[in-house]
């Protein structure tokens, strides 16, 4: 662990934690200081300071979006061979099919940039930065089921307990800013249930769970004032509940009052800066039309701007759900419906970024929880597919990632991986190492064990570095 603390800092410094108060961090000059004690260095120097993931949950058809097979068109309604199925399991939902058969993918493919990118011709919007992108067709996990793989590439583990990735770069790297959340999370759309450990803790301190922004309505739950209450009134309210929590850590000397002052003190200053920041009334007509937002609407394109915005505000870890890409049935005509969804946004914040100079130092990730099956779920006269963990596609952007690229391949099926494996842990450790981590560095020491992101496993992908 190589964080600096806030009770290291309040013992090795003048600040006592009376001067953490709501009145006295108003000020500037001790903002800055308390800022600068907050962050900490990393291992070495980084090329990415923020986060923005892209988690598209339901678990996207790599075979409908950047891996096409077009050898699978005259093998359609054909056994799919025990061969390659191996010794995978399969869901309970097809396990009892009679026949599993090879589906098609009915998708228009183009090839796109200078580099020669392969995707979805539906992707409009995004096959025009295609040269930003490193799409990996190589992805893989273990987990078969929605919630146990979300948990498996959020924390690390299949099972639920473990801090989250944004919380472990909260804790890692410190805070960039003062009056926002390390870390924080934006849902879109319905689908697949996005429950919110997945953006927990574990047992990492409470000051590093994220926190959940909503696009419409109180930005953060419980945020404004009781009915009755001014904003001075809840400071003094806030600064004497503080007073009861110093006196109780002087007692106890527990690590969680601090974070709790933490909270209080956060949410305080959050109601200024939160309402202004997920304000979307101030951007231009031309940057709300390349992302296709609308102020108040709740969207995967009004969180995409916001995105940006908190990129802007140094937000450490931003992450977004959008839910709807659990194609059990009508793969094809719901691949298009969600793409219509995503092209626009992500090529936009893609953009907006990079014209703002911010695409170099944030690290785009784009995907889901696991793939797709080839052989296609019997769904009357449509075809679905089923969870596939074997292999799937998903792509990263900026914050030192090489774009243009295609790393790693799959089997002429499309069911499992061929060149170039990229594993779940892997992805974290590239992660981590683009943030200046070193991923078997970063532990956290619980129940007489050093934890980190990627267990006991994980490498990092060289080859896709800038």
């Amino acid at each position: 662990m190589f964080r600096l603390t806030r009770r290291r800092l309040l013992t090795q410094t003048s600040l006592g934690l009376g001067s953490l108060a709501l009145a006295s961090i108003s000020d500037d000059s001790d903002r800055q200081l308390l800022a600068a004690s907050q962050q900490t260095e990393p291992h070495f120097v980084p090329t990415a300071k923020r986060v923005i993931y892209l988690f598209m949950s339901g678990g996207p058809s790599q075979l409908e979006l950047f891996d096409p097979k077009p050898n699978l068109t005259k093998l359609h309604g054909t056994d799919l061979p025990k061969s390659v199925i191996g010794e995978q399991r399969l869901t309970t939902m097809t396990r009892g099919q009679a026949r599993l058969r090879v589906a098609a993918a009915n998708q228009p493919w183009g090839t796109y940039g200078q580099s020669g990118q392969v995707m979805n011709a539906h992707f409009e919007q995004l096959s025009k930065v295609s040269d930003e992108l490193c799409i990996i067709r190589s992805m893989h996990t273990e987990p078969i089921n929605h919630d146990t793989a979300a948990t498996f590439i959020q924390t690390g583990s299949p099972v639920a307990g473990r801090p989250c990735m944004g919380s472990w770069l909260s804790y890692g790297l410190g805070s960039m800013n003062q009056d926002l959340p390390e870390f924080v999370v934006l849902l879109s759309n319905g689908g697949q249930p996005v429950p919110s450990r997945y953006w927990h803790n574990g047992f990492l301190p409470s000051r590093y769970q994220g926190v959940q922004f909503q696009s419409r309505g109180d930005p953060v739950l419980f945020l404004s004032n009781p009915a009755g209450m001014s904003h001075e009134n809840r400071g003094r309210l806030v600064e004497r509940i503080a007073e009861l929590n110093r006196l109780k850590f002087e007692q106890v000397n527990d690590p969680e009052i601090e974070a709790r002052i933490d909270a209080y003190q956060l949410a305080y200053r959050m109601q200024t800066s939160v309402p202004d920041l997920m304000d979307l009334s101030g951007e231009t007509q031309s940057t709300l039309e390349m992302y296709g937002a609308k102020p108040g609407e709740a969207s995967f394109a009004s969180n995409c701007l916001l995105a940006r915005r908190l990129a802007e505000s140094g937000v450490r870890f931003i992450q977004l759900y959008d839910r709807g890409w659990d194609h059990h049935s009508d793969t094809t005509s719901g691949i298009q419906g969600k793409v219509k969804q995503v092209d626009r946004p992500c090529a936009a914040l893609l953009a907006d970024l990079k014209q703002r100079g911010l695409l170099d130092d944030t690290l785009i990730i784009w995907g889901g929880e696991f793939g797709r099956t080839t052989y296609g779920q019997d769904r009357g006269k449509t075809f679905g597919r089923d969870h596939h963990p074997g292999c799937y596609s998903i792509w990263l952007a900026g914050g030192g990632i090489k774009g243009g690229m295609t790393y790693g391949s799959t089997d002429d099926f499309s069911y499992n991986t061929a060149v170039d494996p990229f594993h779940v842990h892997d992805l974290q450790a590239t992660m981590l190492h683009c943030l200046g981590i070193d991923h078997e560095r970063l532990t956290y020491k619980f129940k007489g064990r050093d934890f980190r992101l990627t267990d006991v496993a994980g490498k990092v992908s060289h080859q896709i570095l800038a």
